[in-house]
């Protein structure tokens, strides 16, 4: 084994996707208060005789199961497809993720506009809104910005003629 070869960078804190391990904590954190939000109104929404508020309610614990399918499956134990989901659902990639948790939030909310649904499924939208962030990617630092708008600065001049090497 070389010096290079053991020089090789290993991957520290990050994945293939960009997110780093405190991001990723949040998002999980997230999809747990989520599930369990849209548990508890979920059921509290079903005790009702409005058809359409027990649809919603029903939609919001499924949503939850999902929510913890996906996030921590650990706490699925008794489900035995509980690590085949989590193991595709870490395949997906963070846009696909939130796109699929905002949007099984806002069916509901859609169905039917009360304070449970919109309370209860608020923080599973947020997870989507977290995991959709996290497929932008990093922010650029300042020290690269300032040297791209120098040089697009000094192409800008070289193309008008109004270098200072041309000044009489």
């Amino acid at each position: 084994m070389s010096s290079e070869e053991a020089a090789v960078p290993t991957k520290t804190g990050t994945d293939d996707d960009g997110m780093s391990w405190w991001y990723r904590w949040l998002c999980k954190l997230a999809g747990v208060l989520g599930g369990i939000s849209c548990a508890t109104m979920g059921i509290w929404n079903c005790v009702t005789v409005n058809p359409l508020n027990i649809v919603a309610g029903v939609w919001m614990v499924l949503t939850a199961c999902v929510l913890f399918l996906c996030e921590v499956p650990f706490c699925c134990q008794f489900v035995e497809f509980a690590n085949v989901i989590a193991k595709r659902a870490d395949r997906l990639k963070p846009w696909q993720k939130g796109l699929f948790y905002c949007g099984m939030a806002l069916f509901p909310i859609f169905l039917r506009l009360t304070l449970t649904t919109l309370f209860g499924n608020a923080i599973a939208f947020a997870t989507g809104v977290l995991y959709g962030l996290a497929s932008l990617g990093k922010k650029g630092d300042a020290v690269s910005y300032a040297r791209l708008q120098h040089q697009k600065q000094g192409d800008e001049e070289k193309l008008a003629g109004t270098t200072d090497d041309s000044a009489p």
